[in-house]
């Protein structure tokens, strides 16, 4: 299995069901850890601060974003496949986290 890393995209089961999720945790440590955090993915759009706007370029079927609002711990082995990534866009990553703890 690949290992996920910070800003990819994958499917996850979690709580009895399929969702994709966005990797939150430093790529550094997901091999050493047994549980990741992630920003689930919703097709709520809310235009808020913390959210990052998903969609094809990203490996989404449809416009969507990730929820910083409702960061889950997950086991790592609840991620089944890779959907996408972030890529360049990584740094929004970083500025949603800021606008989440209002740091």
């Amino acid at each position: 299995m690949t290992i996920p890393r910070q800003g990819d995209i994958w499917w996850a089961e979690i709580e009895a069901a399929r969702r994709p999720v966005l990797v939150i945790t430093r790529s550094e440590a997901v091999p050493v850890l047994t549980g990741v955090v992630v920003a689930p993915v919703t097709r709520t759009i809310r235009s808020i601060p913390t959210e990052i706007r998903l969609g094809a370029e990203e490996g989404l079927a449809a416009e969507c974003v990730a929820n910083f609002d409702s960061l889950q711990r997950i086991q790592r082995s609840s991620l089944t496949s890779k959907i996408g990534e972030l890529g360049l866009r990584s740094t929004e990553l970083c500025e949603a986290l800021r606008m989440m703890s209002d740091c």
